[in-house]
């Protein structure tokens, strides 16, 4: 049997077909992707009742939120390479098993540390699922399918992140049987169920024609950096920014041209790093990460600052605070729709329309938050949660078709890792650092005018962005 030196998998021939993910497959790996980022978000609402039960302090509880991203983050790249080398859909299965064990371990902690290690535990676990989405959607598509697949993967990213936050407060409120906030966890598990049942019949397995043995030194200095970056932003504030915070910042980007140059000697003497500096001579995957990182920064943050604001600002409770951004969830998913339709009429400069909507959105929550404030929800939000969420829309998924455009099936765990490792450090980011501002803030500024500078610090990552996308190129392959 011959390989075919450009794809992960066996050439076509009568023996050994293609594999094709055929409609129930995109499902099921879309159900999956959405997991993870709906957890990463759900929790944002039930943090006070969390506190309340588990007597944690802010410092902890901010760990349930980063030990999860943290996790997540640092082994997303390594779960895709583990996809590579022992077969995608073997690494989804047990990944997505792992999930649903530690969300129904988080579900039943009986006490916020061992919260906080379940939480560790379920991130880890979401990066071994994660990567193989994407990935299997690279090796088993081609074509209008893949674009198709990739603007449905985008919009069910998108969606996911808002609908946990909304999803997290309604089920906080209804304390099914008692569970509390609980349910935010042990809703994974039936879903996670009928996931396996799914994948086990729909998801065909892919690999790697070429399969490498993991990078070790490559995946412990990419850990070690992002911890030295991670740990100190989310913690610093909370801890009072003790010493050695700053001397974790201080030693991360030695580490992080440590890990440069290991990765580029591996790369020049043949070998597969776990971050090939290679792939980034892809123009596409090159400027599209460098897009996604102000993108992610500013979606993860102010999901996190409006969520504290309308609680404990406003007076909101969880379901009200949840669904005053139900607009967005909507407005963004009608619009992701027609993303890929306006993609093939105007390129990449829907990117930028994006990001010019998205701006006018947040100028306009700006403005109902200064103007109604304490009496800000659903209604006062709704004019810029809709247009902010069809700006969203209209970037998302187009980047993330931009940025696996041009990698080919041979790399697609690689590939998707390095992607989701941006967007996920990006999004711990967000909150840690847009988090921290708006909270220290508010000692001396009180919550509206702290809420108010906020959005319009992340206005300005938006036209960043804006910028940002000019530099794409102007079609997609």
């Amino acid at each position: 049997m011959t390989t075919d030196s450009l794809t992960s998998r066996p050439v076509n021939s009568p023996a050994t077909p293609a594999p094709v993910l055929g409609g129930l497959g995109l499902f099921t790996v879309l159900l999956a992707a959405a997991l993870p980022l709906i957890d990463f978000f759900i929790v944002n609402v039930a943090l006070p009742t969390i506190g309340a039960d588990l007597a944690a302090s802010e410092s902890v509880l901010e760990l349930v939120v980063a030990g999860y991203g943290v996790s997540y983050a640092v082994l997303l790249v390594l779960g895709g390479r583990l996809g590579d080398l022992f077969g995608r859909r073997r690494l989804f299965l047990i990944g997505m098993a792992a999930f649903g064990l530690t969300s129904l371990a988080c579900g039943l902690a009986p006490g916020a540390w061992s919260l906080v290690a379940a939480r560790v535990a379920q991130g880890a676990s979401a990066a071994a699922m994660l990567p193989q989405v994407l990935a299997t959607i690279q090796a088993t598509t081609t074509g209008p399918r893949r674009a198709k697949a990739m603007g449905f993967y985008g919009a069910t990213a998108g969606l996911a992140m808002v609908a946990g936050q909304i999803l997290g407060g309604v089920l906080v409120a209804a304390d099914i049987a008692g569970t509390g906030w609980r349910s935010v966890f042990l809703v994974n598990v039936p879903v996670v169920l009928a996931g396996l049942f799914l994948a086990a019949r729909a998801v065909p397995e892919t690999r790697s024609a070429r399969p490498e043995p993991v990078d070790v030194p490559g995946t412990v200095l990419l850990a070690v950096a992002l911890l030295t970056l991670l740990v100190p932003l989310t913690e610093g504030r909370a801890a009072g920014w003790p010493l050695w915070t700053w001397l974790s910042l201080v030693a991360c980007p030695f580490v992080a041209a440590a890990f440069y140059v290991v990765e580029r000697r591996a790369d020049r003497a043949g070998r597969t790093p776990l971050v090939p500096p290679s792939l980034f001579a892809l123009t596409s995957l090159r400027r599209g990460l460098l897009l996604v990182l102000p993108f992610s920064i500013g979606f993860s943050g102010f999901m996190f600052v409006i969520a504290v604001a309308l609680q404990q600002g406003a007076g909101l409770g969880p379901v009200a605070a949840g669904l005053a951004l139900a607009p967005l969830a909507v407005v963004f998913f009608v619009f992701s729709l027609l993303g890929p339709r306006l993609v093939a009429r105007y390129g990449t400069r829907v990117v930028t329309a994006g990001a010019v909507l998205q701006g006018l959105g947040l100028a306009l929550m700006a403005l109902a938050a200064w103007h109604f404030w304490p009496h800000l929800g659903f209604v006062e939000l709704l004019p810029g949660a809709a247009v902010a969420g069809a700006g969203q829309a209209l970037q998302l998924p187009v980047v993330y078709r931009v940025i696996l455009s041009e990698v080919p099936p041979v790399r697609a765990g690689v590939g998707s890792g390095v992607m989701i490792t941006t967007q996920q450090s990006a999004l711990a980011l967000g909150v840690a650092t847009l988090g921290t501002l708006f909270l220290s803030l508010v000692p001396g500024m009180g919550m509206r005018n702290a809420l108010v500078t906020t959005l319009l610090v992340q206005l300005a990552g938006v036209a960043l962005t804006g910028l940002l996308s000019l530099r794409l190129p102007r079609a997609v392959a």
